[in-house]
């Protein structure tokens, strides 16, 4: 079995050699470790090989990770599962970003409820690309207002989108997929005149990283191949 420390060096030169192969600048795409189910000794296995950058589906599993590796204060902690009305001001108070708000209720709530003196907290607007029933997210043709509402509130930035495509689709599908939502970035970036222009995507996983990193993407979020079956 290979150790995390071995598995980051081979997902980051998978993530290497697809960005040279798409053509585009060294460090473009960055690497988020969702670390989900794991346990924190798997996350201080990750941070000692060099990993930074991890993603937490669940309030209360996230805090007591958070806790146990209190002494790695550089970490920075991204929340990317669905959210609760009742569980923002946790999630305000102890993330650095949050990947999956996908209506401006949320929104409201997470700036409202973010501490005074703390940066702004980063969002990522989750959309349901492919339009599925059973999918969380925005509809496509919602994201430009619902984007400019979320570039509005004081103590939030739009960073970008987020979304997680159908992985069981052919392969020209899931490509048209991560393209859309590269377009629907670009779209905001032409409208937004004040404040900082989002630039991330957050879209790719463990089984289509080089698919979405061909098609824009900035960020993807690798877990299995990071540290095994969910825990």
């Amino acid at each position: 079995m290979n150790s995390i420390a071995d598995n980051l060096g081979t997902v980051t030169r998978r993530i290497q050699k697809a960005t040279q192969a798409a053509g585009r600048p060294d460090g473009a795409v960055s690497l988020l470790a969702v670390s989900k189910t794991h346990p924190p000794s798997a996350i201080r296995d990750a941070a000692t090989a060099g990993q930074r950058r991890f993603g937490e589906n669940y309030l209360q599993e996230a805090l007591e990770k958070m806790e146990a590796l209190s002494d790695l204060s550089d970490l920075e902690w991204h929340f990317i599962g669905p959210i609760q009305s009742n569980k923002t001001r946790d999630i305000a108070a102890r993330f650095d970003w949050v990947h999956s708000v996908d209506r401006l209720k949320i929104a409201r709530r997470l700036s409202d409820q973010r501490p005074a003196g703390m940066a702004p907290l980063r969002i990522c607007l989750q959309v349901n690309i492919d339009r599925e029933a059973s999918k969380s997210g925005a509809d496509p043709d919602e994201v430009p207002a619902l984007a400019r509402a979320i570039a509005a509130l004081e103590n939030l930035e739009l960073a970008g989108l987020m979304a997680i495509p159908d992985p069981n689709q052919a392969e020209s599908s899931l490509r048209a997929s991560f393209r859309r939502l590269a377009g629907l970035l670009a779209t905001l970036q032409e409208q937004t005149t004040d404040g900082p222009i989002p630039q991330t995507l957050s879209m790719g996983m463990s089984g289509d990283l080089e698919i979405a990193i061909a098609e824009g993407a900035t960020l993807v979020r690798v877990g299995s191949a990071l540290f095994g079956p969910r825990g």
